[in-house]
């Protein structure tokens, strides 16, 4: 089974990529577990670049495979934001709390039908010896009008999807690893994988 290094210190999105890619053969492990410690600065100015600046520092230790991600909310009142910007809305060190409190202080009396947003998650993946890519994958859907649920992280319990009548953090981890950003993404990574004769 080949190793996979998935560069994150985020264990509720270790715990995501694990689930939804049981069953391929790699064995996934975090930047902590390969002997990476220290933050990457992402000085991107797109998912992407942010995505492949993590990918290429992770790359650059171990030469191992190599996957991060890049991902935030946009939100369409706030003109696309927070963005690239998702994890330090409420500042540097913030709790989920904290910034979910924050994006509802932002849209405070903005109706149901302006309050579209969507979440969006990039890929980077360096493959030793080869190429790398990018696959982006997108979940459309509301902010609510306050938190709803305990499932998920970060942004779910306010992130409203009409079909399923539902928030994120309502729903349980295989539809919503079906349906989300992340799960969209990382199918298409699994596709490009198969297409280099990874497994």
């Amino acid at each position: 089974m080949r190793k996979f290094i998935a560069a994150t210190k985020n264990k509720g999105k270790l715990i995501e990529i694990k689930e939804i890619l049981n069953g391929f053969p790699f064995n996934v492990i975090s930047m902590e577990d390969a002997g990476i410690y220290e933050d990457v600065d992402e000085t991107g100015s797109s998912f992407e670049e942010n995505a492949l600046i993590k990918a290429r520092a992770v790359f650059a230790k171990t030469g191992e495979l190599v996957m991060a991600d890049d991902s935030g909310l946009e939100v369409d009142w706030l003109n696309g934001g927070p963005g690239i910007y998702s994890a330090r809305y409420a500042g540097e060190g913030a709790t989920a709390r904290e910034r979910n409190d924050k994006l509802l202080r932002s849209l405070e009396g903005v109706p149901f039908e302006k309050r579209t947003a969507r979440f969006v998650c990039v890929i980077a993946v360096i493959i030793p010896h080869s190429a790398y890519f990018t696959v982006r994958g997108v979940c459309e859907g509301y902010i609510g009008f306050e938190p709803l649920g305990s499932n998920g992280f970060g942004y779910d319990p306010l992130f409203y999807i009409p079909e399923y009548d539902m928030t994120v953090a309502q729903m349980e981890a295989a539809v919503k690893n079906r349906i989300s950003h992340r799960g969209k993404a990382l199918k298409l990574m699994v596709e490009k994988l198969k297409a280099e004769q990874l497994f």
